[in-house]
């Protein structure tokens, strides 16, 4: 990259806010996927007027930029497989304003998601979205790919709690798109840049909505000895006509790694476990449970466990969160698939997952959101091994493919990025791509900000 581009960003961000040396660059070349892409230089700006300069400067000289938020992106969505700049705002993490009597907080994008919410805790609220890498992931990136979590169940995702955003355009324009109140007039702006992936624009501020902490919580624990009935349990609960807050569930490869990392009191001779949590008014949560763990024992469940105490609950839900860390004990590699079937699809498309995995002689664990039937095979692999990367590409396709097969879609919460392209037209018409590369055209008519992402190339075999 020219010198004089670097002293420029030098002049906007500050000189110890801009990486331009090799090892610097490699620890930006990759995220928490198995792709990688090494840009030119990383920018840290820490605020919207630095973010426009730095994109009025990156349009002025064909640029391509990479918004970036905590790196925790699992589908390569975060990487710069053309170089360019890596735009990223982890600086950017003021809390604009918390409106409690309106339930409304704004807050910039470079903010965690489990900093705002141990900011509203002691308010008596909450946002509901709550990914598992809530730690480390930063809002901005949490409306970027839609994300979801465990209480997506109940609450649903990003795109039902943001209510308006704060984005800087391909030139460097800024602009505000809906705000405090609910159905701003007009095409739903908002609703278009969630989960566009960094590709329609910048976003530097969100404005969400805020719900009260619940007034009271039940963890439960179903312990099962078969897969099949774990699944069905998971459909009856719904159909029931109980949502609880988290339906969780892990298999058995899953729990060994957890517990040997996390020691949270999985049973590692089970099949499966689902993770079940409820929250609501206290009078009503017994008679709840109590009807779950008769749906359970009906679906062969061995035991259903009530966590006694705040500590036993948050050990389980360490155990969750940190399952995806814990593979590491198996192999030192993952790649994790988010296919998203319809709930009475579960027994089928986990017993192929499972064939796919004995096929292709690949270790594949299984945690993830069994209420929406939200999957997360995680095939596990060590990168040292000579092809095995093309075998893995190849597991997860086939993957991906199954669940499209099944009713289903190719990603629930990770995004397409780099590494779902290639399943983009299991899903979308050419018609309805075409219309996607309209609107990505309109938004970004020279096509810089995160290039080569989301679409497949076009006819020509250029990068949408």
């Amino acid at each position: 990259m020219d010198e004089s581009i670097i002293r420029t960003l030098q002049e906007i961000v500050g000189p110890e806010h801009v990486l331009t040396d090799p090892e610097d660059l490699l620890l930006y070349a990759y995220d928490a996927s198995i792709h990688a892409g090494r840009p030119d230089v990383v920018v840290f700006p820490e605020s919207t007027e630095q973010v426009s300069r730095v994109m009025a400067l990156a349009h002025a000289h064909h640029i391509p930029v990479i918004p970036r938020g905590g790196g925790t992106n699992l589908s390569g969505g975060s990487v710069a497989p053309q170089g360019g700049i890596v735009l990223t705002l982890s600086r950017m993490t003021k809390v604009r304003e918390i409106d409690i009597p309106n339930q409304r907080a704004v807050v910039e994008a470079g903010l965690y998601n489990l900093t705002l919410q141990e900011i509203l805790a002691p308010y008596g609220y909450l946002y509901a979205p709550d990914p598992a890498s809530q730690k480390v992931s930063t809002l901005g990136g949490n409306v970027a790919e839609n994300a979801g979590g465990p209480h997506c169940l109940k609450y649903g995702v990003t795109t039902n709690h943001v209510l308006g955003l704060e984005v800087v355009l391909y030139d460097g324009r800024v602009v505000q798109l809906g705000g405090k109140a609910f159905d701003t007039p007009g095409y739903d702006l908002v609703g278009l840049l969630v989960g566009s992936e960094g590709t329609l624009g910048v976003v530097t501020a969100v404005t969400v909505r805020l719900l009260h902490v619940p007034e009271a919580i039940k963890t439960l624990l179903a312990i099962f000895d078969d897969l099949d009935g774990a699944s069905q349990a998971v459909s009856d609960i719904i159909a029931a006509g109980i949502v609880p807050a988290t339906l969780e569930m892990m298999d058995q490869l899953m729990m060994r790694a957890v517990e040997e990392a996390t020691h949270a009191g999985y049973p590692t001779d089970a099949e499966a476990v689902l993770i079940i949590e409820l929250d609501g008014l206290k009078d009503d949560m017994e008679e709840i449970a109590d009807r779950i763990a008769q749906i359970c024992q009906r679906n062969r469940a061995r035991a259903v466990q009530v966590a006694r105490t705040a500590e036993e609950r948050d050990k389980l839900w360490a155990g969750r969160r940190g399952a995806f860390g814990a593979t590491g004990r198996i192999k030192p590699a993952y790649l994790v698939n988010d296919g998203t079937v319809p709930r009475t699809a579960l027994p089928q498309v986990l017993r192929q997952v499972r064939e796919i995995g004995q096929r292709y002689g690949l270790p594949i664990g299984n945690v993830f959101h069994a209420g929406d039937g939200n999957l997360h095979p995680l095939i596990l692999f060590d990168p040292r091994e000579e092809g095995i990367l093309e075998l893995v590409e190849r597991a997860g396709a086939e993957i991906m493919r199954i669940c499209v097969e099944a009713g289903g879609t190719i990603t629930g919460e990770h995004g397409i990025g780099l590494e779902k392209i290639h399943g983009m037209p299991l899903i979308a018409s050419p018609a309805a791509i075409q219309n996607m590369r309209w609107v990505k055209e309109a938004f970004d008519p020279v096509g810089l900000l995160n290039p080569g992402k989301v679409l497949p190339q076009t006819s020509e075999g250029v990068p949408a």
